[in-house]
């Protein structure tokens, strides 16, 4: 079976507060979620009916467990989760502070599992037949996860669509100059660009929405989405195709996972074949829908939600 979408990269445990306005040393509850960029991804494209798997590691632990768990419990494929025996499940906190303010604290240390994809272990083939093949930045940022994202890429050869999300994490590199080779090198075998602002900087070194949405063409994607926050999303296809939609209207709960919500509506409006005002305007609304909401993976809209909300023209 071919699946509709195939991620590749983060996943760990996310330990969200259930108060909102409070600092973390003063939270005295919290709520346990899937996360992980590329996990919650899936997890969105699953909520539409698509067919989706990950390529992931976690620690050989109870937390491990539960991320298995919660993947099929999402209509995720997990076979291709692995544990990593002497590292521990990743953990990430934050605090919530409405309507722009959402601290995130990893804990990925000595090494997080997911760092630790190993390219001898990729089924290369499942790789190249899906509709939609999703990588990330953080897959770059260190070894053996840096060679198998290139390999996994490499093999696949932009073979459907192959969609880099940028997804630039200052915490897991150096310095931004240290991430740009690999960037380049990733987007010489992607079809789609995903990043905001300061993401398409680091890829790219240009922050003007339309000239960083150029240079993502120059470098080899076939389109350039770029998240401008209050100012919606630019989407520039090579074909001279272009859409700039604005955002929702939305009483910000938790924004942290609405980029993956937009993943996930992204793959499955590409997958339809749907027009790319289309795509953008379904792609932002779930994006809203998730930031009206404080968890994550389990806040991932229905289809019938996101036609809600693109129909109202706002997050009711």
């Amino acid at each position: 079976m071919a699946y509709d979408l195939i991620t590749m990269g983060r996943i760990g445990v996310d330990l969200y507060p259930l108060q909102t306005g409070v600092p973390l040393p003063q939270v005295t509850s919290f709520g346990k979620f899937l996360g992980g960029s590329a996990s919650n991804v899936a997890v969105a494209a699953a909520r539409l009916g698509r067919s989706t798997a990950v390529i992931t590691r976690t620690g050989d632990d109870p937390f491990g467990t539960y991320l298995h768990e919660a993947l099929r419990g999402f209509g995720v494929d997990d076979r291709y989760v692995t544990p990593v025996p002497g590292l521990q499940t990743p953990i990430t906190f934050c605090e919530v502070f409405p309507p722009d303010d959402f601290p995130l604290y990893f804990y990925r240390r000595p090494k997080a599992p997911d760092l630790e994809i190993d390219a001898h272990e990729l089924d290369l083939d499942a790789i190249r037949d899906a509709g939609i093949f999703w990588i990330t930045g953080t897959g770059l940022s260190e070894e053996p996860s840096r060679t198998a994202t290139l390999a996994a890429l490499a093999h696949r050869a932009k073979a459907g669509t192959t969609v880099f999300d940028l997804d630039w994490r200052p915490m897991f590199w150096t310095d931004p100059d240290a991430a740009r080779p690999f960037y380049a090198e990733a987007l010489k075998h992607t079809t789609v660009a995903v990043g905001n602002l300061d993401e398409v900087e680091v890829a790219t070194g240009v922050r003007e929405p339309r000239a960083a949405a150029q240079a993502l063409l120059d470098a080899g994607v076939e389109l350039a989405v770029v998240k401008q926050g209050p100012k919606g999303v630019l989407a520039v296809h090579r074909d001279g195709d272009s859409a700039e939609v604005p955002p929702l209207p939305v009483n910000v709960l938790n924004g942290l996972g609405a980029g993956d919500a937009f993943g996930g509506s992204l793959c499955h409006g590409l997958l339809a074949d749907w027009d790319l005002e289309q795509v953008m305007r379904h792609a932002n609304a779930a994006g809203a829908i998730v930031a009206s909401r404080l968890e994550c993976s389990s806040a991932m809209p229905t289809v019938d939600e996101i036609e809600a909300a693109v129909e109202a023209g706002a997050v009711l």
